[in-house]
């Protein structure tokens, strides 16, 4: 292709400027969180000899669908670019690897080709937004960021280009954490379970950022392993991103598209699905009957402990492992609130060892009780972003650390992180909490429902 791109995969972009020069989250081989995940289609041999062509690699995050080991193994004498994340974890592990790596300045854009330049945005939650501009066209590579403050910024660039398009994650949730048990052990229904119309949402988006295309993109995925293959009910197939959408000033286009700028033409890729077979668990090194060793569960300790924020907002934290328990207690004078993990011992301790615990989260198959009202029943705000965010990615576990950590991101763009505080702690608490009553009190898909959400959106657009 001499100018344009292609979309494949799960969250992989292709830009051409007389060939191949950038690509980005490449995953084409090898497994996601422990096994759990694999791709929903198969990478066509075209597309994955451009993926191999191209000179530069963007990374947006280390999850596992976007930095993928086994995939990057092919790519080992490509530049790889990665966001300036507070921390520099993923920089420090690709470097120690061997890789040749380039931090990408925030908000600055650099120029990969005649035709190519890109520009990336770093957010507090360690994701990361990349604005690619081809020959004149701006492709917004969303990802999984969602808008943590640089919305804003986004939108302004966005109105500079006539031709514009939104790639990003959406989809029922699944990708969410929802393997929840009551504490009589019954599986708490996820909230991917509503299935909303995806084009509902979508739509939304798009109009918010203002641009005239979206492409859905980074939640092409199954689950495999027989431990997790019951979320598979959740999973968003391709014909769902169009349920419900409508927009006058936004069209869908294909998951999986050949652009070309050339010709103004636009093909639909139509990589093969991959057929599931459940996987054993042991195939992955996973025996739910071991046990910890003594030494593990004094890791365990320490990994947790380490992570000062738990101590102020739960009581313990209980690790149940083989069916012998092991208790953190984080709070001697009480023990109420806190959470329980039944996990099997192979991926929690190699989960321990390599400082990513989100991939144990995101793998449901983990299973998780919170007791005393803890987080009222979400991991979210209190545990999840201190430990996978914050601790294992941005190296802030102590409560100086943190202040650190999050004055850095906030000298970068006061303003934004400031929006992005009062979405965190008021608009979206308020969005979950109306989002459940509006599903116990009315239907999906009835007129009221749709008014309220809108309702939501023009909230977000006015405050945001």
């Amino acid at each position: 292709m001499e100018l344009g791109f292609e979309t494949i995969g799960n969250a992989t972009l292709i830009c051409h400027d007389n060939g191949p020069v950038l690509v980005t989250d490449p995953w084409t081989d090898g497994d996601a969180y422990f096994g759990s995940w694999t791709l929903s289609h198969e990478i066509p041999d075209e597309q994955r000899q451009a993926i191999l062509d191209c000179p530069y690699v963007w990374l947006s995050h280390g999850h596992p669908d976007h930095l993928s080991m086994a995939s990057l193994e092919k790519l080992r004498s490509r530049t790889l670019l990665v966001p300036n994340h507070v921390g520099g974890r993923i920089r420090d592990d690709l470097r120690e690897a061997g890789f040749k790596v380039q931090v990408l300045q925030d908000r600055e854009w650099t120029r990969l080709s005649p035709r190519i330049r890109v520009l990336c945005i770093p957010d507090v939650n360690q994701d990361a937004v990349l604005l690619v501009e081809v020959g004149g066209r701006l492709i917004v590579n969303l990802n999984d960021a969602g808008d943590r403050g640089q919305g804003r910024f986004v939108r302004r660039v966005i109105k500079e280009y006539s031709e514009t398009y939104l790639l990003a994650l959406s989809g029922y949730g699944d990708a969410d954490m929802m393997n929840f048990f009551t504490e009589d052990g019954r599986r708490i229904l996820p909230y991917a379970a509503a299935k909303t119309p995806v084009g509902q949402t979508i739509a939304r988006m798009a109009e918010t950022y203002g641009v005239r295309y979206f492409v859905p993109f980074s939640s092409m995925h199954k689950y495999q392993r027989a431990d997790s293959v019951w979320c598979s009910e959740y999973t968003t197939t391709l014909p769902d991103y169009a349920r419900g959408f409508t927009s006058t000033t936004c069209e869908m286009l294909p998951a999986f598209l050949r652009r070309d700028f050339t010709n103004d033409a636009s093909v639909s890729i139509n990589p093969k699905e991959r057929a599931i077979k459940p996987v054993d668990p042991k195939d992955f090194g996973d025996d739910w009957s071991e046990r910890l060793e003594a030494d593990e569960v004094k890791q365990l300790e320490q990994y947790f402990r380490a992570v000062e924020h738990l101590g102020t907002v739960m009581d313990f934290l209980r690790f149940r492992v083989g069916g012998q328990e092991h208790v953190i207690e984080l709070n001697k004078r009480r023990f109420h609130k806190g959470i329980t993990f039944e996990a099997p011992r192979n991926s929690l301790m190699t989960a321990v060892k390599y400082q990513v615990f989100d991939d144990l989260l995101i793998g449901n198959f983990m299973k998780t009780t919170v007791h005393g009202g803890f987080g009222k029943g979400s991991l979210y705000p209190d545990f999840s972003p201190y430990v996978a965010k914050y601790a294992d990615n941005g190296k802030a576990r102590t409560a100086a650390e943190l202040r650190n950590y999050f004055n850095e991101y906030k000298s970068r763009d006061m303003v934004g992180y400031l929006r992005h505080q009062l979405d965190a702690h008021c608009v979206r608490p308020l969005q979950l909490q109306s989002a459940e009553l509006l599903r116990t009190l009315l239907p999906p898909g009835s007129n009221t429902f749709r008014m309220a959400k809108e309702t939501y959106w023009k909230m977000r657009r006015a405050i945001l």
